[in-house]
């Protein structure tokens, strides 16, 4: 420090010379003679210099903290743009509020959507010159200061204005060591001020009625109206109003639900204070305090209310999506914190009816699968089902990832702990180990629904399981094996290929060595005889499902299963006409759309416009087609159609008309696994397709007989139950007797046949008598004829029954020939 030397010296002969002039100056005034020769102007003197130094001291706190030494400070313009962390919501279709994602509980509302009680017992509780001071209130200052410090009057009151409060709402306070309170304090008095100059009275209001926190994640008096009273802010009733308000002195002490008598005392010292300060007549406060506490208690979690599964879908999807969105500001969207409205396809209508049918369907299952199975366990003899589902566990992954041994994990599972159990007639607390746990949750049945529109492709219900609660696995993008329901891809690409659906299969069982002696059985175990298209599915004949597919060419089969939106691998053997290949629901869904809206690709669509808080469109997919190519013929779908149809009419589907009483046309497939592991039933209307799905977690756990485990037992209730209950909605009750347009002329005679056609019988052979040469080259004669009449009658193989269609179709017009089918 050449400069400073040249003046001072070095540094410390400055501060020795610096000390001892201090020390020169004020040593006589440490010592007692000098405080006892004091005069009264020599004290007043001392005292100003005091009074002095604490005001400049004071106000060098107030710029640093002013100036933001403990801790930045939000700046008028930034206060203007201010935004509090918001929920994303969810909506259908219809306009109802399905779910939202958020960190905090919080639902904003403006000022005229509060009921007028909310302001007045919140000004006449926390603020009652709310209206007179500019965010800081010098009188109420003056008043703690007083009573509150000196006087310790605890009953006093506060002296923090609703603006005061605002600003701790929005930016909370830091802690700093032991001068945490007097700078929180300071700052919460600078952003009052600021927030005054920025903001009128009422968007005060309104902002801090939409900040407050309400106990627990419950944020601003929206949430906690329906959190509580299971209202909205501005239906709240005058003794709700004073029971939530009464809560802001502290929501634990004054949560209703939790103690309903301390709420209670404090809904009536609010309404009292709203009497005090004219809000409220004398004789009503006497008749409000009277009244009994009444909640009507509405939790709200991820796991309640409707579409749970299609919410944890959608969720997983959009917080990906979000994240990658570019906000104005040049930041990144958060699902759970930007408020963003998410419309979807979903109706509530239609969803309620879905849930409906699929609970009260596998309720009763459950009650027969209890029943088949009784003392006896679903993995008896099994013992590595239960295994396999530990291991599978989240439990056991967590204890894994821990460095648990073998032996730990298997101490671990085997202690009893209080748990919640998931029963049909209601939850239940127990005490019982995670392996009995297991044990538990492995005997019960799941199952999925989805529904949407063939042509929109749009999604009007989703259920993925029985409980979101328990069981998360969502069954509507489970994989599983389809069974049945993959038949009409098999006779989609035959009719693709040129072959008629009169033409007939044999109904012969076959041993195929090439892989390993497999040999599909029928269900019947019957037989002989040939079968049409139409009459094998109706029938869902097993053998001639296979036999049609190795006419066809399996390859040709696997393209059309993957034109029409199966994603998974398909096997390349035999089997894969019986449905082997494993698809979820929502792929067979879509698949069978494709079969109603004349054979073109069809994407199932469930969201349709997302914008966020401040209305700017993010994502706009109302206009869009949901078509997509086309990948099957008119003539192909059309002729599928009364094909599936007569599956419903006279085939395993018919349990529909006879037991159900639906009226409208159906046309569809039921479908169930090897072993019943697994029953489907997927049908479409002139309106909507829709499938079903009915399984245990582990495909070991089933029933042992088709009767009970067959996809027309399982799967098919959930589907009918659905339109049952759907078609009493008076929007959609005309889906009740909708009906197919007519099958075009041209392609009726194509299903003009027996679908049945039975072993043809044989004739006995007699031995003839030998009549000589001359006998001989007569029968040779005749045998020589018939040969050459059999090869002029020979079709060209090259020709299919779209061109002999055609043909007969042209003889028609041209006045030739009566054609068939007449």
């Amino acid at each position: 420090m050449p400069f400073f030397n040249t003046y001072f010296g070095s540094f410390s002969d400055f501060i020795n010379t610096r000390w001892k002039r201090w020390r020169h100056r004020h040593a006589p005034k440490l010592t007692k003679q000098y405080w006892q020769s004091l005069t009264l102007q020599g004290w007043l003197r001392l005292l100003g210099k005091g009074l002095l130094y604490v005001v400049l001291l004071l106000f060098l706190f107030y710029l640093s903290v002013y100036f933001g030494v403990f801790g930045w400070l939000p700046t008028k313009r930034q206060l203007k743009d201010v935004q509090n962390n918001m929920p994303s919501e969810v909506y259908s279709a219809d306009g109802v509020l399905l779910g939202r994602y958020f960190i905090q509980d919080r639902t904003n509302v403006r000022y005229d959507q509060i009921a007028e009680p909310v302001i007045q017992a919140l000004i006449a509780t926390e603020d009652a010159r709310f209206y007179e001071h500019d965010g800081v209130d010098n009188r109420s200052l003056a008043r703690v200061f007083l009573k509150t410090l000196l006087l310790q009057e605890e009953s006093s009151g506060g002296g923090s204005t609703i603006s005061q409060q605002l600003a701790k709402n929005l930016y909370p306070r830091k802690d700093v060591g032991f001068l945490s309170m007097p700078v929180n304090k300071l700052r919460e008095m600078i952003l009052a001020k600021r927030l005054e100059s920025v903001y009128n009275k009422q968007e005060i209001l309104e902002l801090y009625l939409n900040t407050v926190p309400m106990g627990g994640n419950v944020y601003g008096i929206e949430s906690a109206a329906r959190r509580f009273f299971n209202t909205s802010a501005d239906s709240l009733k005058t003794e709700e109003a004073a029971t939530l308000i009464g809560m802001l002195k502290a929501t634990t002490t004054y949560n209703p639900r939790i103690h309903p008598d301390r709420s209670k005392q404090r809904r009536n010292v609010v309404l009292a204070q709203m009497t005090k300060y004219g809000y409220l007549p004398e004789d009503q406060k006497i008749v409000l305090q009277g009244k009994p506490l009444k909640l009507e208690y509405n939790l709200y979690s991820h796991n309640s209310g409707l579409a749970t599964y299609f919410r944890e879908h959608l969720r997983e999807e959009l917080t990906k999506w979000a994240a990658l969105q570019e906000k104005p500001d040049g930041g990144h969207y958060n699902l759970y914190t930007d408020g963003l409205k998410i419309y979807t396809t979903l109706d509530t209508r239609a969803q309620r009816a879905a849930e409906t049918a699929l609970k009260r369907r596998m309720y009763a299952l459950q009650v027969d699968f209890d029943k088949h199975w009784g003392k006896k366990a679903p993995w008896s003899g099994q013992p590595e089902i239960l295994t396999a589902a530990k291991q599978r566990s989240l439990h056991y992954k967590r204890l894994v990832a821990q460095g648990k041994s073998a032996e730990e994990i298997d101490e671990i599972f085997s202690t009893p702990v209080p748990m919640k159990l998931f029963r049909w007639r209601g939850e239940e607390t127990r005490t019982i180990s995670p392996m009995d746990s297991i044990r538990h949750y492995m005997r019960y049945l799941n199952a999925g629904f989805l529904a949407m529109e063939p042509k929109s492709g749009y999604v009007r219900a989703w259920v993925g399981g029985i409980n979101h609660s328990f069981f998360k696995y969502d069954h509507v993008r489970a994989q599983r094996q389809v069974g049945s329901t993959f038949k009409p891809f098999v006779y989609a690409a035959a009719m693709e290929r040129g072959i008629s659906p009169c033409s007939y299969f044999p109904n012969d069982r076959r041993v195929f060595p090439e892989y390993e002696n497999w040999s599909p059985r029928n269900s019947d175990d019957v037989y002989g005889g040939a079968y049409s298209m139409q009459g094998a599915l109706a029938k869902s004949v097993n053998t001639v499902a296979v036999n049609a597919a190795l006419q066809v060419g399996l390859p040709q089969v696997i393209t059309v299963a993957k034109n029409l939106g199966l994603q998974g691998e398909l096997p390349n053997t035999p089997a894969l006409a019986l449905g082997s290949a494993d698809a979820s629901l929502y792929e067979m869904v879509a698949a069978y759309a494709s079969f109603a809206n004349g054979g073109y690709q069809v994407k199932p669509r469930y969201l349709l416009r997302i914008v966020d808080r401040t209305g700017r469109v993010l994502l706009d997919q109302t206009n869009q087609d949901g078509m997509g190519q086309k990948v099957l013929s008119s003539q192909t779908t059309s002729l599928l159609r009364p094909m599936l149809e007569s599956v419903i009419n006279e085939g395993t589907g018919r349990r529909l008309r006879s037991e159900y009483g639906l009226d409208m046309d159906i046309a569809g497939k039921t479908g169930t696994t090897q072993s019943q592991a697994d029953g489907w039933f997927v049908a479409f209307t002139p309106d909507l397709v829709a499938g079903a799905w009915v399984g245990g977690e582990d495909r070991r756990i089933r029933f042992r007989d088709l009767e009970l485990g067959g996809g027309s037992n399982t799967a098919l209730p959930i589907w009918a139950g659905f339109f049952q209950r759907l078609t009493k909605e008076r929007d959609f009750r005309k889906m009740a007797h909708s009906q197919f347009p007519a099958l075009p002329a041209q392609y009726s005679m194509y299903l003009n046949c027996p679908p049945y056609q039975p072993p043809v019988p044989v004739e006995p052979v007699y031995q003839e008598e030998d009549h000589g040469i001359d006998d001989l080259f007569k029968r040779g004669g005749r045998k020589l004829k018939d040969l050459f009449k059999r090869k002029g009658k020979k079709k060209d193989k090259n020709r299919d029954w779209q061109a002999d269609l055609e043909e007969e179709l042209e003889r028609r017009g041209n006045g030739r020939g009566r054609g068939r089918g007449h």
